[in-house]
């Protein structure tokens, strides 16, 4: 007889539930504490995402146009796409930045109250300046670390869409 992986009794039909990001077999009991989780047979036709198993085979019929019309959708922004991009060529800016001043790495590294070797690594390029050194050796050496903006900021203006919202179709009764 199975066992309720939550409180551990034996019942003779178990829900799997997932409670806190984890699918458990649990008893009716404590399947309370999460939300059950439906799972389809391998031998159904219809996917996990489907209805019905007539709309699973249209959109596997449809799968190759679908995954090629998907790649023009365009994606969500998240935290990352705010976030400056530093450059490639870093550890080359700021080698040639210090050499045309005739400094060292330590005279450098004394200006801008970091250590040396700090200099060193970002001069080799085994590390990426944290974004206080990036700001101190921009002013200090007079140059810039980052990207400029990239063609995809251009994918987020709303100048080009074509897209029909419902707020372009109703008129508002004030």
């Amino acid at each position: 007889m199975p066992q309720c992986e939550m409180c551990g009794s034996d019942r003779a039909s178990l829900k799997t539930v997932k409670v806190e990001g984890a699918e458990l077999q649990l008893c009716d009991d404590c399947a309370e504490f999460g939300t059950e989780v439906r799972t389809e047979s391998t031998s159904s036709a219809s996917t996990k995402y489907s209805t019905s198993s007539s709309s699973s085979k249209a959109s596997r019929s449809s799968g190759s146009s679908s995954s090629s019309s998907s790649s023009s959708t365009r994606r969500r922004r998240d935290m990352f796409d705010d976030m400056d991009e530093i450059a490639t060529d870093y550890d080359a800016r700021i080698r040639e930045a210090r050499e045309s001043r005739g400094q060292s790495r330590e005279e450098l590294a004394k200006s801008l109250n970091e250590k040396a070797s700090l200099i060193r690594k970002l001069e080799r390029g085994d590390i990426l300046p944290p974004d206080g050194v990036r700001k101190k050796l921009e002013r200090k050496l007079d140059i810039t670390l980052v990207e400029g903006a990239s063609d995809e900021d251009s994918d987020w203006s709303s100048d080009g869409s074509t897209t029909t919202t419902l707020g372009d179709v109703v008129k508002r009764k004030d």
